[in-house]
């Protein structure tokens, strides 16, 4: 029976660190979209949403086949359930992908976004990429100190995102008010994006330690 938990537990892991990296994927083209007004890609990462959302449904039923089936105490138990929290942050990181691609989709064939702030978008594209293929690592090493340092990352994105912010809130901002609007929303969807990233870096860190690290952003609305 162990044999049997220790391989659903690993092929449960392999397939959330897969989903991380589709999520992580999906923002990469959904940014690429963002920037050059690119219809075809936006509509790719729409269309290729489907197959997160089938992963996710996947690992949700494997993970509560483990608990139904091999009824699992203490340690064991710490990890499926920390891998249930983990498929709902894998999930909210690809429907953020996926809404950075609506957007372009709604304002096409127009940029969705004003040229001054194309730097700020694609340096948090960057980031939220980075924060993507660290989750899918983690999860796949279990690498506590690793999975730590996602906060670092969380950090450089939320000062964009605040001098993003400070942008559109300027009185010398003279792009309107809808843009102001569309920029603010986009900023928020990445922050969200790194925010869930660094939720999956505290949960293999408790899923390893036992121990779950303060949140760095506890007064930070849920998305």
């Amino acid at each position: 029976m162990r044999v049997i938990y220790n391989e659903q537990m690993a092929e449960l892991a392999d397939l959330l660190g897969g989903m991380a990296g589709l999520a992580g994927s999906a923002m990469e083209r959904a940014t690429q979209s963002l920037l050059t007004a690119d219809l075809e890609l936006a509509e790719q990462v729409i269309s290729e949403y489907d197959r997160i959302a089938e992963m996710i449904t996947l690992a949700e039923e494997k993970a509560f086949a483990l608990l139904a089936l091999q009824a699992p105490v203490a340690g064991d138990l710490r990890q499926v359930v920390s891998a249930i929290q983990i498929v709902s942050d894998v999930n909210r990181m690809g429907v953020l992908s996926l809404h950075v691609a609506k957007m372009t989709r709604r304002r096409f064939p127009a940029h969705a976004v004003p040229e001054a702030v194309n730097s700020y978008f694609a340096e948090m594209g960057r980031v939220a990429v980075k924060m993507g293929a660290t989750a899918k690592e983690v999860l796949e090493s279990r690498d506590p100190e690793r999975a730590a340092k996602l906060t670092d990352d969380d950090e450089a994105m939320d000062d964009l995102h605040k001098h993003l912010f400070t942008l559109i809130m300027d009185r010398d901002w003279q792009f309107g008010v809808a843009a102001a609007v569309d920029v603010a929303l986009l900023g928020r969807y990445y922050e969200r994006f790194a925010d869930h990233a660094v939720e999956i870096g505290r949960r293999v860190v408790f899923l390893v330690t036992g121990v779950l690290p303060p949140d760095p952003d506890s007064e930070k609305e849920s998305i």
